[in-house]
């Protein structure tokens, strides 16, 4: 058992990966016949399936009956190569290194509110605030209109967001319902800033994506909404579980807490483990184009396959002694950010907001500790990792 189950007391289904017993491990692929969809926990098969577009589509949606090719998380290559190619223009390694200076001054900020306090939610004070602060501001939404988005985006969260092919149940069909519709709000919202920014460009990421262009070629309107709406969304909600995750791995393994206080350059490396041992994203889903043999399974075509990243993340044949946080671990090939052709856009984005935050903290507080008389609270949809509620004492 690893020293972050031990530390709280959390579910043995949902966090099997915290585990090491030999009876709760998984076969590395398998049929899961209460969803429907065939899990994948090893590395190798991962791997495999997320570098091989070709066999395993990220259209998921043509399962029921749609084709959405304007998504960019729903689309193959070639037309995702063309896609992400004009979405790199607007959304590039400069522009990430350029807010930089302002994301420091927001947590800052952030901080400052908190700094006289014993006590804190550090998810409600810093990891929330600071990722969805840094986004909105990139695409240029109004700071009157933050509190919209975040109540969509905190709506669109509150539940379990489970699905299954099997299982119609009503009360998760209109779970899934609500879902959509939250979703719905934010890409109408993004939608009509598009539009604005068409007729009056401005200095964001948001003009920045009307206006990209490569061999002739732009992005549509429908391109656009939805790629600024997976940012605003997903975009905001790794950062937020990256930086809650880590300080509940620094509170769970003191030592490494104490190494990291005193040589900052650690930080990178934590945060690296940090991913690898708690990444934020679960798991990721494709569909099959035609029957294919994984690890010895046979899966035919439009089978939904879900790859469980933490699970790979703890593979053995990849990861010595997996189930335990080493700051030292290098090589970390970690799949927190995906692979392949889908392999996350904000990788960087993220780490640096991370890194900035992880840092400051540490700077303000000599001390930071979990609160053991109110524990922390776990996200509900066994698809995200991390913690929506993170109580902590400082001194």
């Amino acid at each position: 058992m690893s020293a972050l189950a031990e530390r709280w007391t959390l579910d043995k289904d949902r966090f099997f990966w915290m585990y090491n017993a030999g009876d709760r491990a998984p076969r590395r692929v398998e049929l899961d016949n209460t969803t429907g969809f065939w899990n994948v926990h090893s590395y190798a098969a991962a791997l495999y399936v997320l570098n091989n577009p070709d066999i395993f589509s990220s259209g998921t949606s043509r399962l029921m009956g749609e084709v959405d090719d304007s998504t960019i998380t729903q689309i193959d290559p070639p037309r995702h190569t063309a896609m992400r190619k004009l979405v790199t223009r607007a959304f590039t390694a400069r522009a990430t290194t350029r807010l930089e200076p302002r994301t420091r001054a927001i947590v800052n900020d952030l901080l400052a509110k908190v700094a006289d306090r014993k006590n804190f939610d550090l998810v409600a004070e810093l990891a929330y605030p600071l990722p969805i602060t840094v986004i909105a501001e990139l695409l240029g939404v109004p700071v009157s209109d933050y509190g919209l988005i975040k109540g969509w985006v905190d709506a669109m969260l509150s539940g379990t967001m489970e699905f299954s092919l099997v299982n119609r149940d009503n009360e998760l069909q209109s779970e899934l319902e609500y879902v959509l519709e939250q979703a719905r709000h934010i890409e109408d919202y993004i939608r009509e800033l598009s539009r604005q920014r068409r007729v009056k460009p401005g200095n964001d990421l948001l003009t920045g994506l009307v206006q990209a262009e490569v061999d002739g070629e732009r992005l549509t309107e429908k391109e656009v909404t939805s790629f600024a709406n997976a940012l605003l969304v997903a975009g905001h909600v790794t950062t937020t579980l990256l930086i809650g995750s880590t300080m509940l791995c620094l509170d769970a393994y003191p030592q490494i807490n104490r190494a990291v206080r005193e040589d900052r350059d650690l930080i990178p490396a934590l945060l690296e483990e940090s991913l690898r041992y708690f990444p934020p994203i679960s798991s990721t889903v494709r569909l099959t184009n035609a029957q294919v043999e994984l690890e010895g399974a046979t899966i035919g075509p439009d089978q939904l396959v879900q790859v469980w990243i933490p699970a790979a993340n703890r593979d053995g044949q990849v990861f010595a002694d997996g189930h335990e946080f080493q700051l030292a671990r290098d090589p970390n090939p970690h799949l927190a950010f995906g692979h392949g052709a889908h392999f996350c856009i904000g990788a960087a984005l993220a780490r640096q907001e991370a890194r900035i935050a992880i840092n400051t903290l540490l700077d303000v507080f000599p001390e930071l500790r979990c609160d053991p008389e109110n524990p922390p609270a776990f996200m509900t949809s066994p698809n995200l990792n991390g913690v929506t509620s993170l109580p902590v004492l400082v001194s």
